[in-house]
């Protein structure tokens, strides 16, 4: 399925911290578990229930029957996400993107820039 929206909300995310680091297939207890071990405040089974189903509707989480219930694994890796997010906003810019791209660039470190130019030459060897 494709991802239909990369925003996450605070819960959001930290469940989708959880699918990422201790999936593939956790059920909403496996997720409510390792929410408490990175100290999230105690949840109720029903609102990460709810939160694991709105991430599925967005695209972002797959889940599977297994028996009654569902087992969940995140859809996409974090760095998928991130380039989706990234993609999205510049296809949503309604002026000069090269413009919109420069002005993301102008705060970027040094470092970033870096590794920037690294993942340019690598897209270039691919299509090259």
């Amino acid at each position: 399925m494709a991802l239909r929206s990369t925003s996450l909300g605070d819960l959001e995310r930290a469940v989708m911290d959880a699918l990422w680091s201790h999936g593939p297939d956790l059920s909403v207890r496996d997720v409510m578990d390792r929410l408490t071990e990175a100290g999230s405040k105690e949840l109720a089974y029903t609102t990460v229930m709810t939160v694991l189903d709105r991430l599925a509707k967005k695209g972002l989480a797959d889940r599977t029957r297994d028996g009654r219930a569902w087992r969940y694994t995140a859809a996409a890796s974090r760095e998928e996400l991130a380039a989706t997010a990234v993609r999205s906003a510049f296809d949503h810019v309604q002026a000069d993107r090269r413009v919109a791209m420069l002005h993301f660039l102008d705060d970027a470190t040094p470092a970033e820039i870096d590794d920037l130019r690294a993942a340019l030459a690598e897209v270039e060897r691919r299509h090259g």
